[in-house]
């Protein structure tokens, strides 16, 4: 048997301890790299609210806004963009445009968590696998050597309880940190919403004011 270091456990597993491996290299990758992404992905509400807000009495909106969400860029900037490019539609078009844009970007945000979720469920699946692999070899040595040779009975067991082991302890921290990413891509997406919600309620708001002020020379 090998040692009980990273590369003996490996080797003890057999090739069900391989595919674990390259489970958790995989998830590995894509933890780092969504962190990233989401990380830069933040949503600045109070800042972009209030650019939504000053430049609205400008002469220059919705081009003043639109220039500045741009600057912002990011899933939420994209999004604002969309409306505010049919600023001078009716609100149903700049809705419209803003959940199609709503949609890529979610599709953007969450890219690679699906290789997350299909690990925490695989990954205790594998390990279970090579319980039963693991047993296999132990009763067929224990048929053909009876108890003459139980080192060969002890190399299957161990390696069933290796593999089971290995499939939970992949699975159980991929599994937290899908959750803990899901969780940041529906804090995005709630916040978008809102800004979306805000740009809505301007357009609104300013057909407000000018019907107001077509109907305030008629009251005089």
């Amino acid at each position: 048997m090998s040692e009980h270091t990273l590369v003996g456990l490996v080797l003890d597993g057999g090739w069900v301890m391989w595919a674990l491996l390259v489970l958790s290299l995989a998830s590995l990758a894509v933890t780092v790299e969504r962190s990233w992404v989401l990380r830069r992905a933040r949503v600045p509400v109070p800042h972009l609210a209030e650019v939504l807000g000053r430049t609205l009495g400008s002469a220059s909106f919705p081009a003043a806004a639109l220039e500045a969400v741009q600057r912002v860029g990011g899933s939420a900037g994209r999004v604002l963009a969309a409306g505010l490019h049919r600023f001078e539609r009716s609100p149903a078009q700049i809705e419209t445009a803003m959940e199609r844009q709503g949609q890529a970007e979610l599709r953007r945000l969450q890219r690679g968590l699906g290789v997350l979720a299909s690990t925490s469920v695989t990954a205790p699946l594998l390990g279970f696998l090579g319980t039963v692999t693991g047993m296999i070899a132990s009763f067929g040595a224990l048929a053909d050597f009876g108890t003459t040779n139980p080192a060969l009975v002890a190399e299957g067991i161990e390696e069933a309880l290796i593999t089971t082991a290995a499939g939970l302890a992949v699975a159980v921290p991929v599994h937290l940190i899908h959750g803990v990413l899901s969780s940041r891509v529906t804090r995005i997406v709630n916040d978008i919403e809102d800004l979306a919600h805000l740009l809505l309620d301007l357009r609104e708001g300013r057909d407000g004011q000018t019907e107001s002020a077509a109907l305030t020379p008629a009251a005089r």
